[in-house]
């Protein structure tokens, strides 16, 4: 139950920047019962280890977004844009910060990722028979309307004039 709790807490702490899923430096020292100083030390030694597509600093306009989405303080907040790791930076993160709750959290945040990715999967199956139904009653309407005309048109009364009548008057 507690794992339960732990992981929909950290869905809420993954971020859609530049298009990626990412989580904050801040977020995951919380996780990791670390301080974000300490979290961000370890990343500065180990700096070969986090290239690009594992780790980005946030700009001005990514932190004013996301501010609504975590609390700042306002007697200052921080001094440096917040770190923001993929989910291969999270993994990196594990063999930089050599701890058993490290490694426990990295566990249960990678099973998040797994879950998100999952989700997308399925919406994306989900649309695509959304748009096989969608076609195929586009195409179900055609027909059916195109039999309602020839049944009217069976049933309708001949719309021919009457003929004149043959033989003699009275």
């Amino acid at each position: 139950m507690k794992e339960l709790i732990l992981l929909e807490s950290i869905h809420g702490k993954i971020y859609m920047v530049r298009g990626l899923k990412v989580m904050l430096d801040s977020d995951l020292a919380f996780l990791y019962q670390v301080s974000t100083k300490r979290l961000n030390e370890q990343v500065k030694r180990n700096l070969k280890r986090f290239p690009d597509d594992f780790m980005i600093r946030l700009t001005k306009e990514e932190i004013t977004i996301l501010r609504s989405h975590y609390a700042t303080s306002r007697w200052g907040g921080r001094r440096y844009a917040p770190l923001a790791f993929t989910e291969q930076g999270v993994a990196m993160l594990s063999t930089v910060l050599n701890s058993e709750r490290a490694i426990q959290v990295n566990i249960l945040i990678m099973r998040a990722f797994v879950k998100i990715r999952q989700a997308i999967a399925s919406n994306k199956e989900l649309a695509e028979k959304f748009a096989e139904l969608e076609r195929r009653t586009v195409r179900h309407d055609h027909e059916i309307r195109q039999i309602f005309e020839a049944i009217k048109r069976l049933v309708a009364p001949p719309t021919e004039k009457p003929k004149e009548r043959i033989g003699f008057y009275k």
